[in-house]
């Protein structure tokens, strides 16, 4: 890959997650839950993942960024933790990821069987393009194939951590969530686009711009963007 398209890869990236900081309510609590767990007790391992993220919250707040943001980290990280004191077990903290998981992959999979593919409707609500564009009959398989993709990603992750759940491999679990979590969203999502702009560009339709214009075909295609 050259470094023209590194740099359009780069430039999507800002454009898709401006404004996002989420992650770190993501990984740091779980990886904090984990490490004083193992080190000390699981009560002190639940008020420590706790703690952190109110003080992430607080962080976020301080700086006004989107108080979403902040509710939400301490509300799913609240949610795990009761559900890990309510079973007793440190396992139960990753039970919420676990019916998460479970519901992305069954909208995924309708969303393909009902021809509305869910990365269509990543797009569009990152990006604002005419939704009617992303039913067009020669640009929805692009999407409809990444989706696939993700589908299949999706269902291979919630395999594994439910295996390693019930074998109650915590240890294991958390490692996995982590390395399943941002580091491998990033690299589906660089072939999401890689593999998205290809199939447009083959399979002819219109640009977002040309579709916009009604310009007639032969199209160029879309050839940045996805």
């Amino acid at each position: 890959m050259n470094v023209q398209k590194w740099s359009e890869l780069l430039d999507e990236f800002r454009t898709v997650f401006s404004g996002r900081n989420s992650f770190l309510d993501a990984i740091l609590p779980p990886i904090i839950f984990l490490f004083i767990n193992g080190l000390v007790s699981f009560q002190a391992a639940m008020w420590s993942a706790l703690i952190l993220s109110v003080v992430i919250a607080a962080t976020r707040i301080v700086r006004k960024q989107s108080l979403l943001y902040a509710l939400a980290g301490v509300g799913s990280v609240g949610i795990a933790i009761g559900i890990a004191w309510f079973l007793g077990k440190s396992e139960g903290f990753f039970l919420p990821g676990l019916v998460s998981g479970s519901m992305t992959l069954l909208l995924t999979i309708v969303s393909l069987v009902i021809r509305r593919p869910m990365v269509a409707w990543t797009s569009f609500i990152a990006r604002r393009w005419p939704l009617d564009w992303y039913w067009h009959a020669q640009v929805r398989p692009a999407y409809s194939e990444v989706t696939f993709a993700w589908a299949v990603f999706f269902a291979a992750r919630l395999f594994l951590q439910f295996s390693l759940f019930q074998n109650e491999r915590v240890n294991l679990l958390a490692i996995t969530n982590f390395i399943t979590g941002w580091p491998a969203t990033i690299l589906l999502l660089v072939f999401s686009y890689l593999y998205g702009t290809w199939r447009l560009a083959n399979l002819s339709g219109p640009s977002v711009d040309e579709f916009r214009n009604n310009t007639p075909a032969p199209w160029q295609s879309q050839r940045r963007g996805f």
